[in-house]
Formats: C-alpha cells, structure tokens, sequence
C-alpha cells in the first residue's frame, strides 16, 4: 500500500476538512441554502449563534470564509451594488462543504459544555465583598439575563415565523429556556444571601 493509499478516505466517507469551532459554525449557517455576505453572516451569528454559542467577530467571519473557499467548502462571487456603494463579495456552500458540515454534524464526537461563569467566580470570594456589593453583582446578572431571554424569545418567533427553520426554532426556543432559567437561579440565590445573613445575625 503506498502513502497515497494509506491518506485515502474509505469509500462512501466524506473527507472532512480540519476546521476549528469557529469555521463549523460559519459553513453551518451557509449550510440553510442562502447567499450570504461576511456581514449577513456576522449578523445571523448575533441573531442565533450569540445566544446559545457564542458569535464570532467580523475578523473571524472573514477569516474562516477564506478558509473555507480554500478548502471547497464554500464559492464566492461579487455583486454589483448601487450607485457609489462599492461591490460586495456574497458567499455560498457547496456540495463538498455541505456534506463536510453534515458529516461533522454527525459523525463529531460530542463535547460537554464548558460551564466559565463569571459571575459565580465573583460570589464565590464572597468573603472579599461586602453583601450589598453581592447583590449588586446578582442583580446585574439577572437583568442580563432577562434581557437575553427576550431576544431569544423575539428570534425564536421569527424562526418560527420563516417556516423553513424548525430546527433552529427549537434550540432559540431553548435559549429562552436557559436565560429564564439564569434569572431564577439569580432570584434563588439572592434569597440565600438574605437567608444567610438572618442566620448570622
């Protein structure tokens, strides 16, 4: 067998290009059928990716587009825009980028979510702030979180709404769970700073 034959992919597999999270999510939002630009894309991340993954910036948008045209995972062309605008550089998947993206969506091994939360590292040098200061911090959260559950609501609405997205419906549909969640759990723990404290008085 020569080193030709040993690289070769088995028949019937898909030879998936080696991409970080961030190229995935980019050929994943391609992967609905449109003709997107860098822009659209970065807006699409904020729309749905921000709320349950994170949405990369537009450096990384561009960055992991040209990528991924090197790769054959995505063409491009430009489209004439009007008067004294200048041209702009629309992106699309291809047949080899869908079935690459369909077989990491499959076929990846499944990642535990990596639980960094800030506000929790905060609380836990309780001991360093005062109980004003906590609640100051908690409640900050909560009002963030709320916020977040509201967009999530909003756009899961208008997934709903376009018809063709059922898919990405339900994990913003999920979103909107999680941030609920996070403000009762800020509710929760609000209250057992105030039950702490009547205990050591």
């Amino acid at each position: 067998m020569t080193d030709k034959d040993a690289g070769a992919v088995p028949a019937g597999e898909v030879a998936r290009p080696a991409l970080p999270a961030t190229g995935w999510a980019v050929l994943g939002l391609l992967s609905f059928g449109e003709e997107l630009s860098g822009y659209d894309l970065k807006k699409r991340a904020d729309r749905s990716l921000g709320l349950f993954y994170w949405s990369p910036s537009f450096s990384q948008v561009y960055g992991e587009l040209k990528r991924l045209e090197k790769t054959g995972c995505v063409s491009s062309r430009t489209v004439a825009q009007e008067t004294g605008n200048r041209d702009k550089r629309v992106y699309v998947i291809t047949d080899t980028g869908l079935a690459a993206v369909r077989h990491w969506a499959r076929e990846a091994p499944v990642e535990p979510p990596v639980l960094k939360h800030g506000v929790m590292l905060r609380l836990w040098l309780g001991h360093l702030l005062e109980g004003e200061r906590m609640r100051e911090v908690l409640g900050s959260h909560r009002e963030y979180a709320e916020r977040m559950r509201r967009r999530a609501e909003a756009d899961a609405e208008r997934a709903r709404a376009e018809g063709t997205r059922v898919h990405p419906a339900l994990v913003l549909k999920w979103s909107e769970r999680f941030y609920a969640a996070e403000r009762d759990l800020a509710d929760a723990m609000l209250a057992d700073l105030d039950e702490g404290e009547r205990h050591h008085r």
